[in-house]
């Protein structure tokens, strides 16, 4: 029985921002909300909070790369918060962290990509 995953999605403080936060860990049995909640997702950018993800498989970060390089294709940006050592690790060794912005928290994201979009 696979693990249980929610997403929440909320809206930034900003027009454009808009955070996902993601509850459970996020494997390949549960890509497909997670899938559907990122095609949803218009804002131009957006912040998937992980603070509650535990771990991540093989298929949850390639879902996660591949989430990214969509969003980048069309302007979109992408950024992760809240993650815990144990995925941090896992995007070391696969040498993935270099593509995602990653921040310790929603705010601290929502802060600095929008200092960002403004500068």
């Amino acid at each position: 029985m696979a693990d249980s995953f929610e997403i929440e999605q909320l809206s930034g403080d900003l027009p454009g921002q808009g955070v996902l936060c993601l509850r459970g860990p996020l494997t390949a049995e549960n890509l497909i909300p997670f899938q559907h909640a990122i095609r949803r997702e218009n804002s131009a950018t957006i912040v998937l909070d992980l603070s509650e993800v535990p771990y991540v498989d093989s298929a949850g970060l390639g879902s996660l790369v591949s989430a990214y390089i969509s969003r980048h294709k069309t302007g979109h940006r992408m950024a992760l918060s809240g993650v815990c050592p144990r995925v941090m690790k896992l995007l070391e060794i696969t040498r993935t962290e270099s593509l995602f912005l990653i921040f310790d928290t929603v705010e601290d994201a929502m802060d600095a990509l929008s200092h960002a979009a403004s500068a």
